[in-house]
């Protein structure tokens, strides 16, 4: 069984999904640690994060491992855990740039394609591009102000700020943020956390 959960940046995935893949008893995958991951790798090693060849070649050097766990993912390159760095503000404006690469995409795809089911599945294009087959789809939303104000509690910079950064964020991601045909699509606005997880709950085990 799959279950996939995409949606736009901060609309509640990552809390979703662990709390879904925690209720289901089996772990949860987050694409967009690869991402990120690609990109601390990359900006650690002076690389231009618009030449994809130069990011592909330091990731074969440098491998990434996921540990997906329903409590949380892990991310290490060798015993060097990346995890807590991840979400910086620096990767923060580095990484879009780095999803729009085909070739990474597909690096990250292999990497989540590799995993043995059962599991929750977190991203842009989990539903569309990465599994399509999966048996369970959902799609979250809301808007870029409640998500900058939820955002706000994860990070030191202003609201207006982060909701700016936001909306160039959802532009420069508007060809991998599409949800897929099938997907349950979910406005997380004005739900609380408990509400989304136990609505796709009930799709899931119906």
């Amino acid at each position: 069984m799959i279950v996939t959960i995409d949606g736009v940046a901060a609309s509640g995935k990552s809390s979703v999904s662990g709390g879904v893949a925690r209720a289901l008893g089996i772990p949860y995958v987050s694409s967009g640690l690869l991402y990120r991951a690609a990109t601390l790798l990359g900006l650690d090693a002076g690389l231009d994060l618009g030449d994809p060849g130069a990011l592909l070649a330091h990731l074969s050097t440098h491998p990434v491992r996921l540990e997906p766990l329903a409590e949380g993912n892990r991310v290490w390159q060798a015993d060097r855990e990346l995890t807590d760095d991840l979400h910086s503000t620096r990767v923060d404006k580095g990484v879009s740039v780095v999803a729009a690469h085909p070739q990474v995409r597909a690096w990250v795809d292999d990497q989540l394609r590799a995993l043995p089911e059962p599991f929750v599945a977190e991203g842009r294009d989990m539903g569309t591009a990465v599994f399509p087959h999966a048996q369970h789809k959902f799609y979250l939303t809301a808007s870029a102000r409640i998500r900058a104000q939820r955002r706000a509690k994860e990070r030191p910079d202003d609201i207006p700020d982060i909701e700016a950064a936001l909306i160039r964020r959802d532009e420069l991601d508007a060809n991998q943020i599409a949800p897929a045909a099938d997907a349950q699509v979910l406005d997380t606005g004005p739900m609380t956390l408990d509400e989304v997880i136990t609505t796709i709950l009930r799709a899931v085990r119906a």
